[in-house]
């Protein structure tokens, strides 16, 4: 018996019905082990000793390998064809051999798709373990580990509210980061243009004035209204004749195939998906022998498919679609070890494959690796100069005709932007000489944009072009920002948070050569240099600790306000901006309007993250959120008195305190305070009073005759009923929803929890052998479970829940059963107190 080892149980499935009867295919699950998450783990003193684990939920699964190893002839390790494929087998190679399971013939094999043919072949041409792609993961698995674990500790006791760095992660929340920055410093300049609606032949079309008074004019030349005023008159008065028509023929050659990186842009752009999601159908198409291996930095097809892909373009098209001869493209991969193909399918007879998301994405490799190899598509553009009778006013319109579309009746690559100068429209045709129809003049007012924040595809699209990290990284180091809530997603563009901000600018003050570009890209370009054998491991670490270690430690023996102090300082620009008065912006302007003197605004650091304090505390009780430069915008942040309640006498304040903007009505314990949300742009007086009145009784419900409320709550605008709740849209609609639209809303909530209450099997098998209860597969609140009725058993968490099979299913649940009951975690009962001895009493 052949014992073969892959990742994934859909994997194995399909390769054993490939290989035969003689060869039993085991799943690791992805990996099996890995560095505990202590200290220690990674010993510099001892040459980078590394302790790994066998990760809890994998237990099982390494003692059935070891089982059928020790039974087995020989031991083919067939994981990816990567970096992270080449650890997994070189770690169940090391746990088969301590634990004297390791078969006297081992192998390595790899193939990039699973297919019949990829899979027979790649068996008949086995190999070593590759050891320098072993130590390339060794050094960025023990790089990553002594990074975080030595630099996490300094964050949690110099800068309270940090939760961890990372090698990549910190440098690409850098990016989003200084992008933030780079926004808030941007300043509008405002610029008009004028625009010639015209007609010609029935055909309208739009010209644009490039020349005024003889002046050629780029897009800031007209900058206020009355030079744009003037012009717009000029172009309305003048009899505008064609002068010149110039057509340039052009040719667009098509992209090259996906690599992982591509992939990502183009699946963000084009189906809105995250890089993590298209990871999960990419790898799910991988393992169905839809698609070849999905990391990749290759753009190159092999032979046998750039063939396959000819005659499907020839089938499909005339001859005009298929290049005289193959397109080849070459790669330029920093790290050639994980250089392989291309992404396509591994059938271009097969132009669906998935169904929902998948068959979506399988579609678009289909058809960007189809039209990487068709012919290229021609265009014509023409611009059309016109000029008034004095020759001091000039038009242009331009437009473009496809002539013929080639690889564009396939596929068009997208992009993040489009300049606003683009015009693809057809334009009439037009000789010179030609006078066409003006309809109309307009004047239109516009204003520079900052740079746009990062979406997935242009962050990913940066981190490539800087060199800083690999493609296969991408997803996790993105979502690794997200649940650390150092950023936030918004319309599909990043928004840097206070905590992500303030983490930022500890690093650029402490740790600035490590979260610098340069030195993170010449770390990848080093440890690619492992990867080809060409430097050892242990020497690249030792350069890096070297430097490291003094560097945290000298920042760890600062003391807490040392390091307030110095961020204080290293932020002074950004929090405290100069004043439109004049004054100084740290002077603390409660105190100058309560008359006490020496206020001085400085950060601070708290339990809950950094904020802005008056030096006068406690007497002034002045803060605000470490992200509000300049107090929100100016005196918008400063405590204000809006004016006096009606029905009270008292005064309501807008104050802003730790946790964002409030208003208050009274003081102490009896005062009532209400959040400003954020959606109020044109928040006053009368606003504060109306949020100091929720909840609103929106009326007694028709059918229950209970009162009906709407409020503000944690989660935002809300209405409540019975204990029953429904979600508003806006703050504005809490003080307008009416009953009809309430009833609707709250029975919309309930018809949602009713849905949620009868939640779907994800799959569902036969009785169970023992209990006889239907096996159903279901997600639960903790991850995906397998349940007989009786037992529920926890899914591995490398396992994903459709690929599963009965066999699987009666084997989790069986294992659960067996360890009986799960035991509930009582409070302890308090400890009783020893009574006081009593005291004795005085001798008089």
């Amino acid at each position: 018996m052949q014992l073969v080892i892959v990742e994934s149980p859909a994997k194995a499935k399909t390769i054993e019905k490939y290989l035969g009867k003689d060869y039993k295919v085991l799943a690791s699950y992805g990996h099996v082990r890995d560095l505990p998450p202590k200290d220690g783990s990674v010993r510099p003193d001892e040459g980078f000793a590394m302790d790994w684990e066998v990760y809890r939920d994998k237990q099982g699964r390494v003692k059935d390998i070891a089982d059928l190893a020790k039974k087995a002839d020989r031991l083919i390790l067939a994981t990816d064809p990567d970096r992270e494929g080449e650890a997994i087998s070189w770690h169940v190679r090391d746990l088969l051999a301590k634990k004297k399971a390791l078969p006297k013939e081992v192998e390595r094999v790899t193939f990039n798709a699973i297919t019949k043919a990829t899979v027979t072949e790649a068996m008949q041409r086995p190999r070593e373990l590759d050891q320098d792609l072993i130590d390339a993961y060794l050094a960025r698995r023990a790089l990553d580990y002594l990074y975080g674990f030595t630099l996490s500790p300094v964050l949690w006791r110099r800068l309270p509210g940090a939760k961890s760095a990372g090698r990549v992660q910190s440098v690409a929340l850098r990016l989003i980061v200084e992008r933030e920055r780079e926004i808030e410093a941007f300043v509008a300049q405002e610029y008009w243009s004028v625009i010639a609606h015209l007609q010609h032949d029935g055909t309208a079309f739009d010209a644009r004035l490039v020349t005024y008074d003889g002046k050629k004019l780029d897009r800031l030349s007209i900058g206020e209204e009355g030079t744009a005023l003037a012009a717009k008159q000029a172009v309305e008065e003048g009899r505008f004749t064609v002068e010149e028509v110039e057509t340039k023929p052009l040719k667009r050659n098509p992209a090259p195939p996906f690599t992982t990186s591509t992939l990502q842009q183009e699946a963000a752009r084009k189906l809105g998906y995250s890089a993590s999601h298209t990871m999960r159908l990419a790898q799910t198409l991988y393992e169905q022998g839809a698609i070849t291996y999905m990391r990749t930095d290759g753009v190159q097809m092999d032979g046998s498919a750039i063939s396959a892909a000819r005659k499907a373009i020839s089938d499909r098209f005339s001859g005009h679609y298929l290049p005289e001869k193959p397109r080849i493209y070459q790669t330029k991969a920093k790290n050639a070890q994980e250089a392989h193909e291309a992404i396509r399918p591994t059938d271009f007879t097969r132009d669906r494959a998935g169904v929902g998301d998948e068959a979506k994405l399988y579609d678009l490799i289909f058809k960007r690796a189809m039209a990487s190899q068709m012919a290229a598509a021609s265009l014509e553009r023409t611009t059309v100069t016109l000029r008034d009778a004095t020759g001091r006013h000039e038009l242009r319109a331009t437009g473009q005709v496809v002539k013929f579309p080639g690889f564009l009746a396939v596929y068009e690559e997208s992009f993040d932007q489009k300049g606003e100068d683009d015009d693809e429209g057809l334009l009439p045709l037009m000789r010179k000489g030609d006078s066409p129809a003006k309809t109309g003049v307009d004047a239109n007012q516009h204003f520079t944009q900052p740079p746009p924040r990062f979406s997935e595809a242009s962050l990913v699209k940066r981190l490539e072009e800087l060199g800083i990290g690999r493609p296969s990284t991408y997803a996790s180091t993105i979502q690794t920002l997200r649940d650390r809530e150092y950023v936030r997603m918004e319309k599909n563009r990043f928004f840097a948070e206070e905590s992500g901000r303030l983490l930022t600018a500890f690093l650029e003050r402490f740790f600035d050569r490590y979260v610098g570009y340069d030195f993170t890209a010449g770390m990848e370009e080093e440890l690619d240099t492992v990867s080809d054998g060409r430097e050892d491991w242990k020497t690249l670490l030792e350069a890096f600790w070297r430097d490291f270690k003094p560097k945290t430690d000298e920042v760890m023996e600062r003391k807490p306000s040392e390091v307030t102090e110095a961020l204080d300082e290293y932020l002074g620009d950004y929090l405290f901006p100069p004043r439109a008065d004049g004054h100084d912006p740290r002077e603390c302007q409660v105190c100058v309007t309560e008359g006490r003197e020496g206020g001085r605004l400085a950060l601070r650091g708290g339990k809950f993250g950094a904020f802005i304090a008056c030096s006068n505390y406690p007497e002034c009780k002045y803060t605000r959120q470490f992200a509000s430069p300049g107090g929100s915008g100016g005196e918008g942040g400063e405590n204000a008195v809006l004016g006096n309640d009606p029905d009270t006498g008292l005064p309501v304040e807008r104050k802003t305190g730790r946790f964002g903007p409030y208003v208050q009505l009274g003081e102490g314990k009896e005062a009532k305070r209400a959040s400003i949300p954020k959606d109020l742009d044109d928040f006053d007086f009368e606003w504060a009073l109306k949020l100091l009145s929720l909840p609103r009784i929106v009326g007694a419900h028709p059918e229950t005759g209970l009162e009906i409320e709407a409020a503000i709550g944690k989660y935002g605008p809300y209405l409540r009923h019975d204990g029953k709740y429904g979600k508003l849209t806006s703050t504005r609609e809490v003080f307008e929803v009416g009953m009809n639209r309430a009833v609707d809303i709250l029975a919309q909530g309930a018809n949602r929890g009713a849905g949620r209450a009868k939640a779907e099997p994800i799959q569902t098998f036969g009785a169970h052998p023992t209990s006889g209860g239907e096996m159903k597969v279901m997600a639960g609140r903790f991850g995906p479970y397998v349940s007989d009725g009786t037992t529920n058993a926890t899914l591995p968490r490398d396992m994903k829940p459709e690929d599963m099979t009965e066999a699987q299913a009666i084997e989790l649940i069986d294992a659960r059963a067996a360890k009986g009951p799960a035991k509930k975690k009582g409070r302890k009962a308090p400890a009783k107190k020893k009574a006081a001895p009593k005291k004795k009493a005085k001798a008089s």
